[in-house]
């Protein structure tokens, strides 16, 4: 089994020599790593894409708006990826935004899972019948299932979730008075104790 370390690396070397900078490889890296990590075919979706780049000129996306659509050709997921990375903190003022025809779309995910570490949001990922829940870059929970991966995203949703809590103020005030149970009582003792070096300096 190949180490985590070995994938990013190979991934990096294989991105430059395939036309990217070393920058954006270096991002490539990172992210097929990611999607190792967390159970998905990064490397074999990079290796496609590869093989396909070569007969097709994808799109790139320089200045990501709330609805976005290629000119011509489908989108780079790689230099979509880096240009979304790039313009999270505008991004996320959108609350959402949307992208027809992204190529290889499992390649655009682990930089919307590094987006969602970067403004501490949750981003909900969603691409024709696919949905994608990017918890901080900690984890990636989907319906997705590696049979179903398709080449081609058509239609693409984009969602920034505001941070709230999962459970009723209620719930919260319940437990914190069963939590007070655990408070000790405060005595006299206690307080002299508290009360930095006490009587005694052993200076």
């Amino acid at each position: 089994m190949k180490s985590l370390s070995e994938i990013e690396t190979t991934s990096k070397r294989a991105t430059r020599a395939a036309g990217f900078s070393w920058g954006v490889s270096e991002e490539v890296g990172k992210c097929i790593r990611l999607l190792e990590l967390f159970g998905l075919p990064g490397i074999k979706n990079l290796n496609s894409y590869f093989n396909e780049k070569k007969l097709n000129n994808f799109e790139d996306l320089k200045l990501i708006s709330k609805e976005n659509q290629p000119k011509k050709n489908i989108f780079c997921p790689i230099n979509l990826g880096v240009s979304f990375l790039d313009q999270i903190r505008t991004l996320e003022t959108f609350k959402h935004c949307s992208f027809k025809d992204i190529a290889y779309p499992i390649l655009f995910l682990p930089f919307l899972s590094r987006a969602s570490e970067v403004i501490g949001k949750k981003i909900i990922f969603n691409f024709d019948k696919n949905q994608f829940l990017l918890n901080f870059n900690t984890s990636i929970s989907s319906n997705f299932t590696q049979e179903q991966c398709p080449l081609i995203a058509k239609d693409i949703k984009i969602n920034f979730l505001d941070n709230k809590d999962n459970f009723s103020e209620l719930e919260w005030i319940n437990l914190y008075k069963l939590s007070e149970e655990t408070f000790v009582e405060e005595t006299d003792s206690l307080k002299q104790g508290a009360a930095g070096a006490g009587l005694t300096d052993n200076d």
